[in-house]
């Protein structure tokens, strides 16, 4: 089921908490999909939520035995939000210079660049990692 996104006053926000493990990113971007439909910024938002949620798991508590990350996406009429909350690290998430030879930071690069702007916001015992992208109007004024 698809939320309406047609009405421009209304504004609609899904969550959703997923399994810590890798084959939940595909689980994650589906559900972007079922909230977004054929919107133009479908495929830009699941490339999103799958960086943020392998982050989740690869760097935080969430991929640990039993742990997990949820997603927010909250859409406006137009702007869409993108979280993912994860279970925490001792570690904030951070972008690292091109030429670092580590693997780590790299996707916050992509979210950087496809993103109007990101954030995180908590501390170790958990935190959520935000991005805004904007959306096209379903229906342009005149």
């Amino acid at each position: 089921m698809s939320p309406a996104l047609n009405s421009p006053k209304e504004i609609h926000r899904w969550c959703r908490n997923f399994p810590g493990t890798r084959a939940q990113i595909s689980e994650a971007r589906q559900f972007v999909t079922s909230y977004l439909g054929d919107r133009p910024e479908t495929d830009t938002a699941q490339l999103v939520v799958s960086e943020l949620a392998t982050n989740a798991i690869r760097h935080t508590r969430s991929g640990l035995p039993g742990g997990r990350f949820g997603v927010t996406v909250h859409a406006g009429i137009d702007l869409l939000i993108i979280a993912v909350l994860d279970e925490g690290s001792p570690s904030v998430p951070h972008l690292c210079q091109a030429e670092d030879e580590e693997q780590s930071g790299r996707g916050l690069h992509l979210v950087e660049t496809l993103t109007t702007r990101w954030g995180i916001h908590g501390d170790e015992t958990g935190r959520t990692v935000w991005a805004l992208l904007p959306l096209t109007p379903k229906h342009p004024t005149a």
